[in-house]
């Protein structure tokens, strides 16, 4: 697909492909296909970090590893899908 966008030294289509990447290989390796950038972030946009019970986590990170996905993709979709219940039945009542 043309549209799809490709980390450029690893070639991932997706932040969990390129994690994988970078597991096993080391930035020195690349050195002569990096390039400085300025960057600046917005403290604005952080994200918000939210506390979770250890054994609740701890259920978590197991299911996230058995369906291959990280323990925040899992958590952000299952939250995303609660949510989206609750829109379709306030709108309903």
């Amino acid at each position: 697909m043309a549209d799809e966008k490709v980390s450029s030294i690893s070639k991932s289509k997706n932040l969990e492909e390129m994690a994988d990447f970078w597991d096993s290989h080391s930035l020195a390796d690349y050195d002569d296909e990096i390039e400085e950038v300025d960057m600046t972030f917005d403290p604005a946009a952080r994200r918000t970090w939210i506390g979770i019970e250890p054994d609740l986590l701890a259920d978590l990170r197991r299911i996230a590893r058995e369906r291959r996905v990280s323990t925040q993709t899992l958590i952000n979709l299952w939250l995303s899908e609660r949510v989206a219940q609750q829109k379709v039945q306030a709108t309903s009542s």
